[in-house]
């Protein structure tokens, strides 16, 4: 055990002897490093906050199309699917978009009548009266709300429309909170102009989970202008589009990663002349070819090792704490419309271990077997070479 602790102690003085050389190297392996674990830690977290925002959605949602476009669909469709076996409560939605200039972000604005699963009360209540509304984090942030204040948006006949804050919420996903304006369903109504009897969509509770996709088929066969989504489809398209999204990053940073196994193969096919004349000297000393080869598999794992720490910190602070400036406008994609939001820090294990395997595993191999060709030649062949 001492041996091995005195050629690891000696490993360390060798590549402080050349620090300058070294510590290029591995600011340059850690910025390859830190890039790819940043598109693989905000393409989890996404992920992440995608899945919490789908728990709670329902479990099928009908919407109506109109010459192929998303439409209004009539409140009277919730009762006809409602007389399909196996549906459980049935409930038209009200809901859209709101473009405020004030903030340049866009909100959800959602009409309840009831309950709010997924949203947890932080201070005052949900609205409960015409007039009011509750918001989520992110619009209180970017707005300056509190419980008691007026929020005033514009509404489809471009008036200002006035509602007092009842309460400010959140949830598990930092996506549903922080644009997100919930109002009664009348209010609602009112302010996007729906006409009588239509609704945004319809909410579907389906008592047997397995008959989802057997219920939306009659949906579709009792209402052909209908669409019913699925939970199960849209969490396969986030995944689709976040999977797109970050191979699309990587691909753009392959140039960074190619950069870097063309460093690693230059080691590979040689070792430099005062390489050759260290390993010539501790040879002529007396150490065998294991000892040189652990010794040249430490300094390997020092510098691979710290390069990897190194970028896997870089990677966390600027997704986590800096917000992942330099990707996020890519990844998310709708940054440029949605309120500032920070990623909960997801990180997976996996993906970890496999950065770390296809980054340590090449440059520590790429180390030693040079040295080896080196370690078994005769010390003063190599001194003089």
């Amino acid at each position: 055990m001492i041996r091995h602790l005195k050629i690891l102690e000696f490993a360390l003085a060798s590549l402080l002897r050349r620090k300058f050389k070294n510590l290029s190297l591995i600011l340059v392996y850690a910025f390859t490093v830190a890039v790819l674990a940043s598109i693989l830690f905000i393409t989890h977290a996404l992920r992440q906050e995608a899945g919490q925002l789908l728990a709670e959605a329902p479990q099928l949602v009908v919407q109506r199309l109109a010459a192929g476009r998303h439409d209004l669909v009539p409140v009277d469709y919730a009762r006809r699917i409602g007389t399909i076996p196996g549906v459980g409560e049935v409930r038209p939605r009200y809901w859209g978009y709101y473009y405020d200039a004030l903030t340049k972000a866009n909100y959800t604005l959602l009409g309840v009548s009831g309950e709010t699963p997924g949203l947890e009360l932080l201070e005052g209540r949900m609205p409960s009266a015409p007039g009011e509304c509750a918001v989520g984090v992110g619009v209180a942030e970017v707005r300056i709300l509190a419980p008691g204040d007026d929020l005033i948006i514009i509404d489809s006949r471009n008036i200002g429309t006035l509602f007092e804050v009842t309460g400010v919420f959140r949830a598990e996903s930092s996506l549903l909170t922080n644009d997100l304006v919930v109002l009664g369903e009348q209010d609602v109504i009112e302010f996007f102009g729906l006409p009588e009897g239509m609704a945004t969509d319809i909410a579907v509770e389906v008592f047997n989970e397995r008959e989802i996709d057997t219920v939306a088929v009659k949906i579709k066969k009792e209402l052909p202008d209908s669409r019913p989504i699925t939970r199960g489809e849209i969490v396969r398209t986030y995944d689709a589009v976040f999977n797109w999204r970050s191979g699309m990053m990587l691909t753009i940073f392959a140039a960074a990663l190619a950069a870097f196994c063309i460093l690693a193969w230059d080691k590979a096919t040689g070792i430099s002349a005062e390489e050759k004349r260290e390993i010539g000297v501790l040879k002529a000393i007396g150490w065998d070819t294991s000892d040189i080869l652990e010794l040249k598999f430490w300094e390997g794992v020092a510098i691979s090792v710290s390069a990897l720490l190194l970028g896997l910190i870089g990677a966390y602070l600027h997704v986590f704490k800096l917000g992942a400036t330099l990707l996020a406008p890519v990844l998310k994609g709708w940054s440029v419309l949605f309120p500032s939001f920070d990623l909960v820090p997801y990180v997976d294990l996996y993906q970890v271990f496999v950065l770390s395997f296809l980054t340590v595993a090449p440059y520590v191999a790429s180390t030693v077997i040079p040295s080896w060709k080196a370690a078994v030649t005769d010390p003063e062949t190599v001194m003089r070479s």
